[in-house]
């Protein structure tokens, strides 16, 4: 080494060289080109040096698993400790966050026993809002059979994390769950790997310099070593300078310049696997990124998680994907508005709303766009806003990949025309766009053509009935009975009025048993007056008739209108409330929808979800261009109440009518035959003539008491007998 350095000194020419100790040694290199390469763990030293570092080959566990945590979102987690385990450093770093919630902690340590382990592990179900489960100081026997026994138990799905470092490439794969996560080194590093990270440290760095002095950097064809004044005495210093700022991926770890200028190390490369299904549907350890300084980073396309997992993350690509994304505009999803005054969008995503579908037109109106001196139209320009947008912003920024964002053409979202499909799913399979994002339902014709994602979002179909705001006509209040129900109450009122004076006036128990004053006494608006009392409910000075087959006839049309003013009432409210409310549908399956009656029809978007089941289910009425014969037809039925509503109560007022007959010829029978004979006296006795006038002047002074009772006359006697004057004369 003192001869190289010598040699450097006289030919001035810089000559990096490399030393590999096991030992620590306190000498003091002069030679900013001399890099030591330490073997063993950790050296201090004050040369350049390429060595492996304790800190880092041993990442600290505690710091990686709380990055994965955070990064997922698992905020609520239990640990599991299989023997005595360290883990303080990990409990510090997760009371510290608030926003961790630390469930429950099984020790699991000296257990053997399978149902001690089912009733320790049985603590795993509450809270129910544990997202993962960290394991320390577990082989892989260990979690085979905490997997077997939380499957047998039906625990809830968890995310299985092992804590402790682990060498990957001694782990198995069965018996395991998927989607679990391991960390740790593959292999200790070589060293035939820091023989070559450091021929290429120099080779980096040599070039990094030859870009911005190649004189100072490269060595010259021939040099004089006699002549030291034309020589350039800093070239080593230069060089020194970009070997001490190199840093690169190397086989033996990340070799990168520590806090001193002078130190270089070599960190270890600690990676993140977890166990996934392969092309054929075997499970195997995937890496998914690599722990460095305190930082997850991870593979491109790293994380694919198995269908089972809720596993994501932030996970970046090294190389951007640049996608076209189409959608089309509704309402809470995509919304759009105009640019400002210098075509730029002050909130939102900048689009284009190109009115084609070409790929040719969108490839060459991005292009402009992207040009620093390109310009395209202010009307195609526009602001897009929404959850769709922010939802895609957000893949962008976890995935990696940027975009370009149109809304479709014809704007439509996708239908099978004329051979051919239009709309979003057209512009996916004729190659315009990458990506569609927008309120987009999935159906089984798309999903032939097309892929799709997982729903983000759950919505349903809605259904828009038109409502009559006209104001109500002067006759609304006739809108509860149809017009021959009004027709038959007004017939119905008169005849039975007309009946009930005939058999008032022919009655012998009536007020006019022998039609004197008929006229004056109970006439026929005598009779109208109380059909039209009762129909409307009201109390008025009425006449009854007081014969029986009057009154049977007019209660009969009593329970008439009775029956006819409760529909009328209850039926009024509901055509009040009809005229507020709209066509109730259940739904799409609804009958309504089905099997529509004459005059009802309906429409839905065009080249829709909707379109397609009306039409695959050849629904009737819709735009009128299908005709299906069924024999179950619903059609609308009005709320007024026709005269078949209440043929029971006119065939009740008939057949009363018909008994009020029969009961005016039972009348005349009682009253001829009954009644004669009950007040005919059954013995009779002769008498002398005087008797008989005595008898009679008897019974003429009974009855003469009997009318001018209670009007305070006195007797008097008179030559035709006993007169009566009032007693207050005689005072």
């Amino acid at each position: 080494m003192s001869q190289i350095t010598h040699l450097q000194q006289m030919s001035r020419v810089p000559f990096p060289t490399f030393r590999a100790i096991s030992k620590h040694t306190h000498s003091q290199m002069q030679n900013l080109l001399h890099l030591i390469l330490f073997i063993p763990s950790r050296i201090e030293v004050q040369q350049y040096g390429i060595y492996p570092d304790k800190q880092t080959v041993e990442a600290p566990p505690s710091h990686l698993l709380y990055r994965l945590l955070m990064m997922n979102g698992w905020w609520d987690i239990s640990i599991l400790l299989c023997q005595e385990w360290n883990i303080s450093d990990f409990l510090f770093l997760i009371k510290n966050n608030s926003r961790f919630h630390l469930g429950t902690l099984v020790n699991l340590t000296g257990m053997a026993l399978s149902q001690v382990l089912m009733r320790q592990l049985e603590a795993l179900r509450e809270p129910s809002s544990i997202k993962g489960v960290v394991m320390f100081g577990c082989d892989i026997r260990e979690v085979r059979r905490l997997w077997a026994l939380a499957t047998r138990m039906t625990l809830p799905e968890f995310q299985w994390i092992l804590g402790d470092s682990q060498n990957v490439a001694e782990l198995r794969t069965e018996g395991l769950p998927l989607g679990l996560l391991a960390h740790g080194v593959m292999g200790s590093p070589s060293l035939d790997h820091y023989v070559r990270d450091s021929l290429e440290l120099v080779a980096r760095a040599v070039g990094s310099a030859a870009l911005v002095n190649p004189a100072m950097a490269l060595i010259p064809g021939t040099t004089n070593c006699m002549d030291a004044q034309q020589l350039n005495g800093s070239s080593g210093e230069f060089l020194a300078r970009f070997l001490a700022n190199t840093s690169f991926e190397g086989q033996s770890g990340f070799i990168s310049r520590e806090s001193q200028a002078q130190i270089l190390i070599s960190e270890a490369h600690h990676y993140i696997w977890s166990l996934q299904l392969d092309p054929l549907g075997q499970p195997t350890w995937t890496r998914l990124g690599r722990w460095r300084r305190g930082r997850v980073l991870m593979d491109q396309g790293g994380w694919q998680s198995h269908p089972g997992s809720r596993i994501g993350g932030d996970w970046r690509r090294y190389a951007k994907l640049h996608m076209r994304v189409v959608t089309l505009v509704e309402h809470p999803f995509v919304f759009t508005r105009e640019v400002d005054g210098d075509g730029l969008c002050p909130a939102g995503q900048l689009c284009l709303d190109p009115l084609t579908n070409e790929s040719s037109v969108l490839e060459g109106l991005f292009q402009n766009l992207g040009r620093r001196n390109g310009s395209v139209p202010t009307h195609l320009k526009k602001c897009c806003y929404g959850y769709c947008v922010d939802l895609l912003e957000k893949l962008g920024e976890d995935m990696g990949f940027t975009f370009d964002l149109y809304i479709v053409g014809d704007g439509k979202y996708g239908g099978f025309k004329n051979g051919r499909w239009t709309g979003l799913v057209g512009d996916l399979l004729s190659g315009a766009a990458h990506l569609a994002v927008t309120s987009f339902s999935i159906n089984s014709a798309r999903s032939q053509v097309i892929d799709f994602t997982s729903p983000f979002f759950s919505t349903s179909l809605g259904i828009l009935v038109r409502t009559r705001d006209t104001a109500a006509p002067i006759g609304a209040f006739m809108w509860p009975l149809h017009w021959s129900m009004w027709l038959g109450i007004f017939v119905s009122l008169h005849v039975t009025a007309i009946f009930l004076t005939l058999y008032e006036w022919h009655s012998p128990f009536g007020m006019t048993p022998r039609g004197r004053n008929r006229n004056r006494v109970f006439s026929f608006s005598s009779a109208l007056n109380v059909c039209y009392a009762i129909l409307f409910g009201r109390t008025v000075a009425i006449k009854p008739p007081k014969c029986w087959t009057g009154r049977l006839l007019m209660n009969l049309w009593a329970i008439f209108c009775l029956f006819c003013l409760s529909t009328y009432t209850a039926n009024l409210a509901a055509v009040m409330v009809g005229e507020k409310t709209y066509e109730q549908l259940s739904g799409i399956h609804d009958p309504k929808l089905h099997h529509p009656s004459q005059g009802f029809r309906f429409a839905t978007v065009r080249e829709s979800s909707a379109e397609d089941y009306v039409k695959k289910n050849n629904i009737t009425g819709h735009t009128l261009l299908i005709t299906q014969k069924c024999s179950f037809q619903l059609f609308s039925q009005t709320l007024q109440m026709g005269i078949k509503h209440f043929s029971g109560l006119f065939v009740m007022l008939c057949v009363g009518v018909a008994l009020s007959l029969l009961t005016t010829i039972a009348e005349h029978i009682v009253y001829k035959l009954v009644i004669p004979r009950v007040k005919e006296p059954r013995s009779k006795y002769w008498l002398h003539t005087s008797q008989i006038c005595q008898e009679h002047s008897l019974q003429v002074d009974q009855r003469a008491v009997e009318e001018h009772q209670g009007q305070n006359y006195t007797p008097e006697s008179d030559w035709n007998g006993p007169i009566y004057k009032r007693t207050d004369q005689l005072l």
